[in-house]
């Protein structure tokens, strides 16, 4: 795939570079480009950011799950590794959960009213805890994408090598 020509460069460049730092193990320097690119860009920009990332998540496992014909299961923990149902979740897990749900149901709508809702309303911590989220998954999902021999977007594979 090429990279998503309906996305501005400047947001594939902060979400490559964001995702490079978290593949690199540099979770906090990847935290801080999306928070800086935020601040920078203003909160349109960033929700876009966001909604990307959960996008590309959504065609991954749009893939993983051949394409949809198969199902694939959203988990989510606590942190003793006992799985909790998602309405039990921290605030910012719930909120990426529900946000790659949405997408994963083709409402991008929905999507981003759950960005932006956490962008109005949540503390800093807790928005930066989405942006992880929206990462780890984005690199879990293209890595098993990848072993999969299934298509990655060009844009994440490049950050990710």
């Amino acid at each position: 795939m090429d990279p998503n020509s309906e996305q501005p460069q400047r947001i594939i460049e902060a979400a490559s570079q964001a995702l490079a730092s978290m593949h690199a193990g540099e979770d906090t320097a990847a935290v801080e480009r999306m928070t800086a690119f935020a601040e920078d860009r203003g909160r349109d920009e960033a929700t876009e950011l966001m909604l990307m990332l959960f996008r590309e998540c959504s065609a991954m496992v749009a893939t993983l799950g051949s394409g949809g014909t198969a199902p694939v299961k959203m988990q989510v923990y606590d942190d003793d590794g006992k799985e909790v149902p998602i309405d039990e979740a921290d605030p910012p897990v719930r909120t990426a959960v529900r946000t790659l749900l949405a997408e994963v149901h083709g409402d991008t709508e929905a999507a981003k009213d759950q960005i932006e809702i956490a962008l109005v309303n949540a503390a800093p911590a807790e928005v930066a805890m989405v942006m992880m989220q929206a990462l780890r998954w984005t690199i879990k999902l293209a890595a098993e994408c990848t072993s999969r021999d299934l298509p990655v977007a060009e844009w994440i594979t490049e950050a990710l090598s």
